[in-house]
């Protein structure tokens, strides 16, 4: 993948694509004008950008303007149409892009430069790493709004902070500081700002360039392990225990234990 520092425009400009780094591909939100709401042509890029940056070893995702996102844009949906259409807006495209985030086969980092609420902190929370500054108020404000919320989103919630700090953030809809999210497990890294895109960005190098069977397959285990109901359907483990076993004989796990032996950088090929 050739490395361009020059970003393309996506979704009539509020979506933006690049490539900060080898192997790595940033998608960043820029709609300023709705504190980076998430509407129906960014949501559909996002899913169609996923679909074809397969080949990239790492997926940041950002937002431009000093905000992450502010969740969906429901807010100019006229009372009379507000039903259908806002359901609409979360049943598809948003749906569908957090699904893509989920299924992507390499690790993904959430950046967190500013506020990230609702809608928005699902998308994030739909990353393997969220990287928060440190002066940013995270939330979930359905009980605000009146809305119950998707239970595949709940689960989100609960798989990755518990039940007791969901209902906290759902019940309540209050803000929390990115101090607070931390300790909950709601983002895994915090920075001030002047630190924030370098850490993020040493994250996603470093993500890039660990064993690419490894990270699609540790991935996939993991993920297994959250859906999983009980004790693993029979199938499921034969495949989780086949893609261990393929690791062993890869040409990948060679290279790596060569590399460790000789103290260098290893040089993977993805087979």
């Amino acid at each position: 993948m050739s490395h361009s520092t020059f970003p393309r425009e996506l979704a009539d400009g509020k979506l933006l694509i690049d490539e900060p780094a080898p192997d790595v591909v940033r998608l960043t939100i820029s709609n300023p004008a709705k504190r980076n709401a998430l509407d129906h042509p960014i949501l559909d890029a996002i899913t169609a950008t996923l679909a074809e940056a397969s080949d990239a070893r790492c997926l940041m995702i950002t937002g431009a303007h000093g905000m992450f996102s502010a969740g969906y844009d429901i807010g100019e949906i006229p009372t009379e149409e507000f039903a259908e259409r806002a359901e609409r807006l979360v049943a598809h495209p948003f749906t569908e892009a957090i699904d893509a985030l989920e299924r992507f086969p390499h690790p993904t980092l959430a950046m967190l430069p500013g506020h990230t609420i609702g809608g928005g902190l699902e998308l994030a929370l739909s990353c393997d790493l969220r990287v928060a500054k440190a002066e940013i108020k995270l939330g979930m404000p359905p009980a605000k709004l009146g809305l119950v919320y998707s239970h595949t989103g709940v689960r989100r919630f609960i798989d990755a902070i518990g039940a007791p700090r969901t209902r906290e953030l759902f019940l309540l809809g209050r803000y929390i500081d990115a101090a607070t999210a931390l300790q909950w497990g709601l983002v895994t890294r915090v920075a001030p700002e002047a630190e924030l895109e370098a850490l993020a960005l040493a994250l996603a190098i470093e993500l890039a360039g660990n064993a690419p069977l490894s990270q699609t397959g540790n991935k996939r285990v993991i993920e297994a392990l959250l859906t999983a109901e009980g004790t693993l359907a029979d199938d499921l483990e034969q495949e989780l225990i086949e893609l261990r076993r393929a690791s062993f004989a890869s040409q990948d796990m060679q290279e790596g234990m060569r590399a460790f032996a000789e103290k260098r950088p290893p040089r993977w090929r993805g087979e």
